[in-house]
């Protein structure tokens, strides 16, 4: 019997995804160099540590430089320095960043959990990052320390047709800006597009799982308990070599909601569009300033000088004080649209989007039910003289004491700006006093990169594939 016609949307998407394939998959030549980088790399960090006697126990290259998975335009090779559990952290330190100049030209320190190199090795770069040589990889001494152990896993597996169908998935995320999980994407990590590919087989099966998902989604196999995670992780997958931990730990609800409808959205009218990495969008503040008086809206800009602090530590708090600024808004009687954050090499924005500029005057006071003695306190300092009641004390449907007096300041600028440094914002950004940092209305507050990112975030809302064709 010969088989039904496909669909033509699955013949469209056939052959969008193949040119796309080719356009995206390293070279032959590129892919010779790295597996020649592959095997040197681990042979050089091996004859240096014999030079000065260090206990490096094996170098390794993993990550998809080590199994092919890579874009053509997007590749660092990382190389492990695994070192025996019972090293000292700082000798672990010292051994890493020793090996690592050893090998690397123009090495930088950088910092994760620990000091780690960047460097060159020929036209590519690496890098070296120390880690402890353990045997099993559910109990780590450091969090790469599991690596190894995924090289390993996926290794064995990857067909080279799921290695074809990993770069698409991989193309496909940094798209829709959703690819990475560090924790400024908070997007998908390579390691569980890996693995997501593999459960799947390609991208097209996939995203036709992915459609029908809800956040949260947990992918655990039948009679498998899934990792015990707080409530608001986005999907759960465990780690096929620690069943302590959840692959998608990093993943937000956010950009696991983008995934499952761009999933229906491009099975639904598959273009090459999917696959094409735009620049951001910015908005300028005068163009901000069009928008908020077309929407009769006001926006308030905060700015905090940005800490000399790495990334993955800086933007967890630069959220946490987006939020901060949001919620104490909200507790002071604006009506909150909006908003959002953004960091540049120098300062943090905190931007906000509010109803009204001014908040209404009258300020609305919780008092207590009757029959308790806090009654007579409360009805003798409102009903004394001079305490500005506009209304009260009075007996609300509930039946507790309520009284109505003025706010002071009704200005959202002022009424944040003096809220700011009460406010826990981030273990590096909060103020060390009062006075230090400003909140101003849009039209006053200074352009800059982290301004016109923020006001996207803001004010430009749409799905990213809504502008294409």
């Amino acid at each position: 019997m010969s088989s039904p016609p496909r669909h033509e949307t699955e013949v469209e998407a056939d052959r969008i995804e193949a040119a796309v394939g080719v356009r995206i998959a390293p070279s032959s030549e590129l892919l010779a160099r790295v597996e020649r980088v592959r095997s040197e790399l681990p042979d050089r960090v091996q004859q240096a540590a014999r030079a000065r006697s260090s206990p490096l126990v094996r170098a390794v290259v993993a990550g998809s430089a080590a199994r092919g998975t890579f874009l053509n335009d997007r590749l660092d090779i990382d190389l492990f320095l695994l070192f025996p559990p019972d090293l000292p952290r700082d000798r672990l330190r010292e051994e890493g960043l020793a090996l690592g100049r050893a090998v690397l030209t123009g090495p930088e320190t950088r910092y994760a959990e620990h000091p780690y190199l960047r460097g060159r090795y020929e036209e590519f770069t690496v890098d070296a990052v120390p880690g402890f040589a353990v045997s099993d990889p559910s109990h780590p001494i450091s969090p790469v320390d599991r690596t190894p152990f995924h090289q390993a896993y996926l290794a064995e597996r990857e067909t080279a047709s799921e290695v074809g169908q990993i770069r698409l998935t991989k193309q496909f995320l940094r798209a829709l800006g959703i690819y990475g999980s560090e924790a400024r994407t908070e997007g998908f990590s390579g390691y569980l597009v890996e693995l997501l590919v593999l459960k799947y087989g390609s991208l097209r099966a996939l995203l036709t799982a992915a459609r029908r998902w809800r956040v949260p989604a947990r992918l655990e196999e039948p009679g498998r308990e899934a990792p015990r995670l707080p409530d608001d992780v986005a999907l759960i997958l465990t780690d096929p070599v620690d069943p302590h931990r959840n692959v998608a730990t990093a993943l937000s609800r956010r950009n696991l909601g983008l995934f499952v409808v761009a999933a229906g959205a491009y099975l639904d009218a598959p273009s090459a569009a999917w696959f094409d990495v735009d620049p951001p969008d910015r908005i300028s503040r005068g163009e901000a300033l069009r928008r908020t008086t077309d929407r009769q809206s006001h926006v308030c800009v905060a700015e905090i000088p940005r800490p000399d602090i790495v990334d993955d530590t800086l933007y967890p708090q630069v959220r946490k004080a987006e939020s901060a600024l949001a919620a104490e808004a909200a507790r002071a009687g604006f009506e909150v649209l909006g908003s959002s954050s953004a960091a540049d090499a120098e300062r943090i924005v905190l931007a906000l989007e509010v109803a009204h500029r001014l908040r209404s005057p009258v300020r609305r006071r919780d008092g207590p039910p009757p029959g308790i003695d806090r009654v007579g306190q409360f009805l003798g300092k409102w009903t004394a003289s001079g305490t500005g009641v506009l209304q009260g004390p009075f007996v609300r449907d509930d039946g507790s004491l309520g009284v109505e007096t003025r706010w002071t300041e009704c200005e959202i600028e002022t009424v944040l700006g003096d809220s700011l440094a009460r406010l826990s914002l981030g273990k590096n950004l909060t103020p060390d006093g009062p006075g230090q940092l400003a909140v101003r209305p849009l039209a006053a507050a200074p352009e800059s990169e982290a301004l016109a990112d923020a006001l996207r975030q803001l004010l430009d809302k749409r799905l990213p594939w809504s502008h294409r064709s």
